[in-house]
């Protein structure tokens, strides 16, 4: 009786290790989630949506794809949440300068020379994400998606010059839609001058020339 009771109890740890080993195998590898969507972040950033592959994220991310979909849903989910993200944390410098400062042309000027330091920051790509990200895109509901984010971005400058307008800041004959186009074009361009190299002084010297042609009140 003695030698049984002594050989359960010596049993039963062996059981318990190996159900532990069982979990520990059957477990998925814990990972920063907020560390994974960073590396995806810059990844996208860097090379765009259609460029950026699942195994690209998996090894960027450091997770397998398993807990990829399952943290993030698919690559399109994902990329969906990145550009949250980069808005939330690198891509809202246009609308704290129109939203903060006196006047549209005060806010315009601002948020291009915040453009020239944000696209050429080091340690991160340069120039948006937003508008590179759709580049040889296929994927026709993310380029419509990217579309209308750069869209509203220029509605929002829109709608601030045209408040300057009625409020006599601006003169009455102002173009409101044609100066807030010409502002994404300007915006845009300087992304894309950072992308091919453009250092931070001549981006600013390219804001400069570009607020010369501002109407005054």
């Amino acid at each position: 009786m003695h030698s049984m009771v002594s050989g359960e109890k010596s049993e039963r740890p062996r059981a318990s290790a190996r159900s532990s080993a069982a979990r520990t195998r059957g477990r998925p590898r814990s990972f920063d989630r907020a560390t994974a969507l960073e590396a995806a972040l810059l990844a996208f950033w860097e090379h765009g949506y259609e460029a950026t592959s699942v195994s690209d994220l998996t090894r960027v991310m450091d997770i397998g794809a398993p807990s990829l979909y399952a943290a993030f849903g698919d690559k399109r989910s994902l990329f969906e949440e990145v550009v949250q993200e980069y808005g939330a944390r690198y891509g809202s410098f246009g609308d704290r300068a129109l939203a903060e400062e006196p006047t549209a042309r005060a806010g315009i000027e601002r948020m291009l020379r915040e453009a020239a330091v944000e696209y050429t920051a080091p340690g991160r790509p340069h120039g948006c994400l937003v508008i590179h990200a759709a580049a040889n895109c296929s994927t026709a509901e993310v380029e419509e998606s990217l579309r209308e984010r750069r869209n509203a971005n220029i509605a929002a400058i829109e709608r601030r010059i045209g408040a300057d307008v009625a409020d006599g800041v601006l003169p009455p004959d102002t173009d409101a839609a044609a100066l807030a186009r010409y502002t994404g074009a300007m915006i845009q361009g300087m992304s894309q001058q950072a992308r091919d190299g453009a250092s931070r002084a001549e981006l600013e010297a390219l804001a400069e020339i570009a607020l010369a042609v501002w109407p005054r009140g």
